[in-house]
């Protein structure tokens, strides 16, 4: 019984990552990320009251969300087909992309460390952070249409 329980928990296993989908799970990463920093954006707009701890909170998720991603798991070999914005100098250029990605997720650290206690600190914060999606989205990503 117990091998008929193993066997059928291998195949499920096995089963989930044929049907693992890099573009989706990255799109939802990227989603989770836009959300999280549309929100800080909020409070450095003045759109928001700033609240410290709140702030704190928002950058440790942005921190734990660039922690996620990893460039060989969300962009394997094809999958710049199918509905993606992703540019195929991805693939061209893996060592730089991951680069940019490591330099964004140093941002992210950094400004946990900063823990910005008011609404200058934070806008120092988001700009560096910025730079790290802007610089990704200009070399890697294609603009919407």
């Amino acid at each position: 019984m117990r091998l008929l329980v193993l066997a059928i928990s291998s195949l499920a296993l096995a089963t989930t990552a044929v049907l693992a989908d890099p573009i989706a799970d990255r799109k939802a990463l990227m989603k989770e990320r836009g959300g999280i920093v549309g929100g800080l954006s909020k409070v450095t707009k003045g759109e928001e009251a700033f609240d410290a701890a709140k702030v704190l909170a928002a950058l440790s998720a942005l921190h734990a969300n660039a922690e996620k991603f990893d460039a060989d798991a969300l962009f394997p070999a094809g999958s710049d087909q199918g509905d993606t914005r992703a540019l195929p100098k991805i693939w061209e250029d893996m060592a730089g992309f991951k680069a940019a990605a490591e330099k964004y997720e140093t941002a992210t650290a950094a400004a946990v460390a900063a823990a910005p206690q008011d609404v200058e600190a934070l806008k120092v914060q988001v700009a560096a952070i910025g730079q790290g999606c802007g610089g990704c989205h200009e070399a890697y990503r294609r603009p919407s249409n």
